[in-house]
């Protein structure tokens, strides 16, 4: 038999690229049509309806409205159409520059991932490649030892494009925005790979396969490690720019941080890469958790074959994964939309003075059951419990900050003057009933 042009895993690796770039970049646009349902719904609003796919054509009638779902794509061509505006005095290289360093680390992220797991590929005989197949492949755009390393050299670059954007712009509030971006990088950073580093540390080895197959074993590592879980989710919305740590793009303080003075595709790049963050981190963070593609949490009884299967079940297993990412990146959205903005002040204090200090301690204490066997899930999971109460525990006993207080407003409903009582509740009957139409006005039959 003649050997084919390229490998096997080459072929299904190249593949795996191009597909799963277009998903994410389908899913990017349709993140931001997925939040404003999102945010809508929780304000009681309806969200985009109008928008189709029957572009004007008479024939094609029956796709008008449509829930909305047509709403990207005039995005997208609005902010092609847009004037691509530069202002004046701004470093016209980096200006250009920064929105495309801010989005190829999330475009790249994902080359790691086990999507599908492994695929006992059949031998196929392809025009121009030859025969190929007949062993088993890897469903991921490269099978590296160092997978959870590369992952997480990749993502710290996104800040980048982040600071060089506020820098270029030659605008104080960008500016402002770049340098907050910065700061928080350097703060969450640390954190971030502290818990990668305990996780690790459970699973012995940076390969993401083999991270699937240990949870696939012995149940998720959300439920044996759950701090470690929540300071991942939590330095990954930091890390991402995400509500409540969006302090660089803050536009109660700094109009719009970093992209203040971007406009067209330029802003559409720095807006599309912020939700390619959120699926890239989403995904990590399912590796490294929730299983991957496992579907038994617990690791009792049976479960989808880590090792090989056939094309079903590579594509079962994609399904669950993406089903995974799909609701983290949901999860990210609500929080956006229930959790107010944190001050700066705050997001450095919790750095550095929570997690920090946090993740060290668990660090610790898992190197401790490691090395001395205590690697069930039980006995994991009492050691993330304890660590965190002892940190709380001792936060407590720590004097309490006395910058940024509450300075008491002299009359306000908060401080009364004394001998009065300030109310500012409503009186009127329509103000207190909650449907003052059905509640005063009698209704007919």
């Amino acid at each position: 038999m003649d050997d084919p042009i390229i490998s096997p895993q080459l072929f299904v690796s190249l593949n795996v690229m191009a597909i799963v770039v277009h998903v994410i970049l389908i899913g990017v646009a349709y993140s931001i049509y997925l939040e404003r349902k999102i945010s809508a719904y929780i304000q009681d609003r309806v969200g985009p309806n109008r928008v189709g796919f029957d572009f004007g054509i008479p024939q094609l009638a029956f796709l008008k409205g449509i829930f909305g779902l047509g709403q990207p794509l005039a995005d997208g061509l609005k902010f092609i159409l847009k004037e691509d505006y530069r202002p004046t005095n701004v470093d016209k290289v980096l200006f250009s520059l920064a929105p495309i360093i801010i989005i190829t680390p999330a475009l790249i992220g994902f080359m790691v991932i086990p999507w599908g797991g492994v695929w006992d590929m059949p031998l196929y005989d392809l025009p121009l490649i030859g025969k190929m197949g007949g062993q088993l492949v890897h469903v991921a755009g490269a099978n590296v030892n160092v997978g959870i390393i590369y992952i997480s050299a990749v993502a710290s670059l996104g800040v980048y494009g982040v600071t060089l954007g506020g820098w270029a712009s030659n605008n104080k509030y960008s500016f402002l925005g770049g340098l907050r971006a910065s700061a928080q990088m350097i703060s969450y950073e640390i954190p971030l790979g502290l818990s990668i580093l305990a996780a690790v540390l459970l699973f012995g080895s940076f390969m993401p396969d083999r991270i699937i197959a240990h949870q696939t074993e012995n149940g998720w590592a959300i439920f044996t490690m759950p701090v470690a879980a929540t300071l991942f989710f939590i330095c990954t919305l930091a890390e991402a720019n995400r509500a409540p740590f969006d302090n660089a793009e803050a536009e109660q303080e700094l109009v719009g941080g970093y992209h203040t003075e971007y406009s067209a595709m330029r802003f559409a790049l720095f807006f599309l890469a912020e939700y390619a963050h959120m699926i890239t981190g989403s995904a990590f963070f399912a590796l490294l958790f929730l299983g991957g593609w496992s579907v038994n949490p617990l690791g009792i009884g049976p479960h989808l074959d880590p090792v090989a299967g056939g094309i079903l079940l590579v594509l079962a297993k994609a399904g669950i994964f993406f089903a995974k990412v799909f609701l983290l990146v949901c999860f990210m959205m609500v929080i956006r939309w229930t959790v107010p903005r944190l001050r700066y002040d705050q997001v450095m204090m919790l750095g550095w003075q929570a997690l920090i200090p946090l993740a060290l301690g668990l660090v610790i204490v898992v190197s401790v059951c490691r090395q001395n066997g205590w690697t069930s899930w039980w006995a994991l999971l009492i050691a993330n419990l304890v660590t965190f109460a002892v940190f709380y525990a001792f936060v407590g006993l720590l004097p309490s900050p006395t910058r940024n207080r509450k300075i008491p407003l002299y009359g306000s409903r908060f401080s009364p003057v004394p001998g009065t009582t300030v109310s500012h509740a409503p009186t009127d009957p329509t103000a207190l009933e909650d449907r003052p139409v059905q509640g005063t006005a009698p209704v007919t039959a």
